[in-house]
């Protein structure tokens, strides 16, 4: 597999890093199969519990490499479009694996997070941010529409109206700006950014498996159902749950005034 992606385990924690780190982690056409091959890997994982996804160096990701697609400007329309179809088509398997694998994803950005880079973020279930990152979704500058996802996930993320305002001004944003709006979940110094994601990622990994895998899928499916659809399956997921090891640890805790111990 491609160097552009690095993925490393340990302790029920996969950290998938992307590695272009002087190119601000710009997506080329080697890191997007790099990148679908890891996330359908980590999916089928059972071991895990939990993924960070991270850029190296200084920056998340600045979005698509502007180079790579530079390679085709002087084709023909009709060859460019059923190109970057098949192309965005296959990149959009990553963003499929992220919303629907079981293990919960937490983002840790920095420093620029655009473009794809910020559809990435987006499909995440949590995020870290350091008080250096900033976003933005840049399509407009190349005359694009969003990928990724983005125009699934930001509308549900911080309401129409302001979706329509990241998207069609395309103005840059800061971390506290993220915050506010709901795009990240907490903004650390930047010296601090590794020690929180840890702490959150040592969080989800200790905790009931089946019980937060469970909370992450009815989470993501609660937009598409009913009320009356949602509330069967939460009673059917709560009583799987009520079926597990874990759930008479915690109630035993919870009596013995401990904390639980879920293990596996």
């Amino acid at each position: 597999m491609s160097d552009t992606v690095l993925v490393e385990r340990a302790n029920r924690v996969a950290t998938v890093t992307l590695n272009r780190p002087e190119a601000l982690n710009a997506l080329d056409f080697a890191m997007m199969d790099a990148l679908v091959g890891s996330m359908a890997s980590l999916a089928a994982d059972e071991s895990l519990r939990v993924i960070v996804l991270c850029g190296a160096g200084a920056h998340f990701m600045a979005g698509g490499d502007v180079r790579a697609f530079a390679q085709h400007v002087d084709d023909a329309p009709s060859v460019r479009q059923s190109y970057f179809q098949q192309l965005i088509r296959r990149l959009h398997a990553a963003i499929e694996l992220l919303h629907r694998m079981p293990h919960p994803v937490i983002a840790r950005v920095q420093g620029a997070v655009a473009g794809f880079g910020f559809s990435l973020m987006c499909a995440c279930d949590l995020v870290v941010a350091a008080e250096d990152a900033y976003f933005t979704s840049a399509y407009r500058q190349l005359a694009l529409t969003p990928d990724g996802g983005l125009t699934f996930a930001l509308p549900r993320i911080v309401g129409l109206r302001r979706a329509m305002e990241i998207l069609l001004l395309s103005e840059r944003f800061g971390a506290a700006e993220a915050l506010r709006l709901g795009l990240v979940n907490k903004v650390v110094p930047l010296g601090e950014l590794d020690a929180t994601v840890a702490a959150w990622a040592q969080a989800v990994a200790s905790g009931p498996v089946q019980a937060l895998r469970n909370a992450k899928r009815l989470a993501r499916q609660s937009l598409d159902r009913t009320l009356s659809e949602q509330l069967q399956a939460e009673a059917t997921s709560f009583a799987q749950c009520a079926a597990t090891p874990q759930f008479v640890e915690g109630v035993r805790a919870f009596i013995a005034k401990r904390k639980p111990r879920f293990g596996d």
